[in-house]
């Protein structure tokens, strides 16, 4: 499975760039109804995990183990693909940002299904979405996100009847995702930050898009062309939520 050398790698210090935005963990909790036992596929470090709830986790990557807090919700090393729990174990089971990681979404999605009584709540990326600024300067993204991410309408054949919610991106998002920094331009520059941000690890030719945002940015090209993101304070970057209601 990809994720779990990736973030083994890349995931050293996850845990601060990756901190859960609490209007995107309120939509997922919504999402949740009232299910008490829940299991987090591709759990990482644990954010969006609710606190009030009885939460498993399952996570591939040793290090994103290593990462979860005193406290947190015990967590099972292991793969989406093949769950290692009972039929209809849970009462929901959630994932964030997690599928494009996974080896055979189909089957990840068919495990899901099965071990949960309830709701499968999924924050994913819809990859025929590309109106974020950030494609002009790696135009590369695109092409990762075809390949990588499902198609919306895999949910559906597999899971039946899902609802689509978009997911607004606020302006000051504090979980570093890639489109999380729409309004904060430098942000990409940083090489802390990109550091948690798998994409970057995944494209080749990113220092050419560096060089040319670092050169807009300076002469004020940037802002010609999209300054009047300045006055928004969320954007419909091409985040979801797919809820499957059971």
């Amino acid at each position: 499975m990809v994720r779990a050398p990736i973030y083994d790698t890349i995931g050293i210090d996850y845990a601060d760039l990756r901190r859960a935005d609490t209007r995107i963990a309120a939509m997922i909790e919504d999402a949740l109804g009232d299910a008490r036992t829940v299991l987090n596929v591709g759990a990482g470090a644990g954010s969006y995990e609710p606190a009030d709830r009885d939460v498993t986790a399952l996570e591939p990557s040793a290090e994103m183990i290593a990462q979860r807090p005193a406290g947190s919700a015990p967590c099972v090393q292991g793969t989406a693909e093949a769950l290692p729990f009972a039929d209809d174990r849970f009462d929901a089971v959630m994932g964030v940002l997690t599928i494009h990681h996974w080896t055979d979404p189909a089957q990840g999605l068919r495990e899901m299904r099965r071990v949960s009584r309830g709701p499968v709540v999924l924050l994913t990326f819809d990859p025929d979405n590309r109106s974020a600024w950030i494609l002009d300067y790696w135009p590369q993204l695109a092409v990762l996100d075809a390949a990588i991410m499902p198609k919306l309408s895999l949910y559906g054949e597999v899971l039946g009847d899902v609802e689509i919610v978009p997911v607004p991106v606020p302006a000051d998002c504090t979980d570093g995702f890639l489109y999380a920094y729409w309004r904060r331009p430098a942000a990409y520059l940083d090489p802390a930050i990109r550091k948690g941000i798998s994409s970057f690890w995944k494209i080749d030719g990113a220092q050419d898009g560096l060089d040319r945002l670092a050169a807009d940015l300076a002469s004020g090209a940037w802002e010609a062309g999209y300054g009047h993101l300045m006055h928004r304070d969320a954007i419909d970057a091409g985040y979801c939520l797919m809820i499957a209601r059971g």
